[in-house]
């Protein structure tokens, strides 16, 4: 038990320091979820002193838990993914909830016709599909955590600006997404008002295959209907990416207030991406989300979650070459 406990304090001692030296790092989030592993593991262990068959229950609990979790998800997962298919415009990206839940039941059936034929290869094979599932699934876990809690820690420094992601237009027209990282916005900069600060709002994303105006154009127009003034609102009107978005909006900040400091708004499933990208960019500032249709989200928490892996290739390409090479070294 206070081995489990002293492991937590110390990861959570290493997750203290790391956030409070820059909030925006994904190891952040594998600090603080070693943490609460450690630390719950001393609860069982401190139930088990008390009374011995309450922490065996409580093991078991968790034991049956993991299993019927992992049902539950991959259901949910498939529903959502047809919802998606019936609401959304049917690419990839949004197919991906729908092919991950199917891939949690084929990796079931898989995993039940091997131990049924016994074929040591395929045995092989089931073990490292194993290992990194279990690692990829690891870091998803972080990622969530993590994403949950950056995304309800307050950013308290005065801001200079109030910097609003694009994310497409439907010809000159702001879409709901769009609407409602700009509705954030505004109250962003309402709330600095009544403190007596006067931040600008900066308005980012260039013309898209599609677009009849740039899309800060649009989002800038969209914000003085509701009563911003013109004059609070500044326009970057070249990015095409989230990259261009943060590194533009920088050059711009930079030009009209040197030591500046910001508040980027997006949508809250792509918050946590955004700070990665925005410490990347050395964007001096925090990212705040706005709320998403239920519905969208899983999709694309997923699909935030796939371009963080793709961002450290060699590192996650590594780490499951090791693994493979385990797993297979247990069957050879």
């Amino acid at each position: 038990m206070v081995i489990s406990f002293g492991i937590a304090a110390f990861w959570f001692l290493i997750f203290g320091v790391s956030f409070l030296r820059d909030r925006r790092l994904f190891k952040n989030g594998i600090f603080l979820v070693l943490t609460l592993m450690f630390a719950g593991l001393g609860v069982i262990f401190a139930v088990e002193t008390i009374s011995k068959p309450v922490a065996v229950a409580l093991v078991w609990a968790i034991v049956i838990a993991i299993p019927v979790a992992i049902a539950v998800l991959a259901v949910f997962l498939v529903v959502n993914g047809i919802t998606m298919l019936r609401r959304e415009r049917r690419r990839l990206s949004n197919l991906l909830s729908l092919l991950v839940g199917l891939g949690i039941f084929g990796f079931v059936i898989f995993s039940l016709l091997v131990q049924k034929i016994g074929w040591e290869p395929l045995a092989a094979v089931r073990s490292v599909l194993l290992g990194v599932l279990t690692y990829i699934s690891f870091l998803f876990l972080c990622f969530l955590v993590y994403a949950f809690f950056y995304s309800r820690v307050r950013s308290s420094r005065k801001v200079d600006f109030v910097v609003v992601l694009g994310s497409g237009l439907i010809g000159s027209r702001v879409p709901p997404l769009l609407a409602s990282r700009l509705d954030r916005a505004k109250q962003v900069y309402e709330r600095a008002l009544r403190k007596g600060r006067s931040p600008r709002i900066v308005t980012s994303g260039g013309q898209g295959p599609g677009e009849d105006v740039p899309e800060s154009h649009a989002m800038a127009a969209y914000l003085v209907e509701r009563g911003v003034p013109d004059d609070q609102i500044v326009r970057e009107d070249k990015s095409t990416s989230t990259w261009e978005n943060l590194t533009f909006s920088r050059d711009l900040m930079v030009d009209l207030r040197p030591a500046y400091r910001c508040l980027i708004v997006t949508n809250n499933f792509h918050a946590f991406r955004a700070a990665l990208t925005a410490r990347k960019a050395r964007v001096n500032g925090q990212v705040v989300g706005s709320p998403t249709a239920a519905y969208y989200w899983p999709t694309a928490t997923i699909r935030e979650f796939v371009a963080i892996l793709a961002s450290h290739p060699y590192v996650n390409a590594f780490v499951c070459l090791v693994i493979a090479a385990g797993a297979i070294a247990q069957h050879v």
